[in-house]
């Protein structure tokens, strides 16, 4: 008796062993995400996360899920398939602030005839912070792409506006952090997966 008990124990640590495995996580400020999750039909590996710093404040934590890895802008914005930016904040923010940031980021960053093709989009997603008034910390937002669908903003997981169809939107929204005058440059490089020693560190917007 005594040796199928421990039998079944030895069984069970092994099955919750490998399930502890199979769904490991990255931490990055206190916020866990996992390494892998499906869109859809889509399993989407999380490529990089990191954390917002405005001066010595943690703002958000944000994760960018892929297909598969890539390590350039361009390699993510080339990639075909759903796509994934999630965000939970660390501080309280006010939402309509954060929006503005968020335009002035996309402006700042996407080609004038990409930015233009975003507009319509860019302001459902100010109107949508607006009404939201206020961010706390623990809130968190997810920004899905979906080919053939358009972006899908949720908002502590819950769908908030429409599918926003132009494509040039997710790319213009990608580019606050993954463009040339990115949000924050430890944060670009933690989103494309560069280890810490090879980061340089540089704040703007968003």
């Amino acid at each position: 008796m005594k040796i199928r008990h421990l039998m079944t124990a030895t069984l069970l640590a092994a099955a919750l062993c490998g399930t502890a495995h199979a769904q490991p996580v990255t931490e990055v400020g206190g916020v866990k995400y996992d390494n892998s999750l499906q869109s859809g039909n889509t399993t989407l590996v999380l490529n990089g996360a990191g954390v917002r710093y405005k001066a010595i404040f943690k703002v958000y934590a944000a994760g960018l899920y892929l297909p598969r890895k890539a390590t350039t802008t361009e390699a993510v914005l080339g990639m075909q398939g759903a796509k994934r930016i999630h965000i939970v904040m660390l501080r309280d923010i006010n939402a309509s602030e954060l929006g503005k940031l968020f335009t002035r980021g996309m402006e700042d960053n996407a080609p004038k005839e990409e930015f233009s093709k975003s507009v319509s989009g860019t302001l459902k997603l100010s109107e949508l912070f607006f009404r939201m008034k206020k961010l706390n910390a623990g809130d968190n937002f997810s920004v899905d792409w979906t080919p053939g669908v358009g972006t899908m903003i949720y908002i502590n997981g819950k769908p908030s506006i429409e599918h926003i169809k132009e494509p040039e939107f997710f790319s213009a929204l990608v580019k606050i952090w993954l463009g040339q005058s990115p949000a924050d440059n430890l944060l670009k490089d933690a989103l494309l997966g560069k280890p810490p020693e090879t980061r340089n560190n540089n704040n703007n917007n968003a």
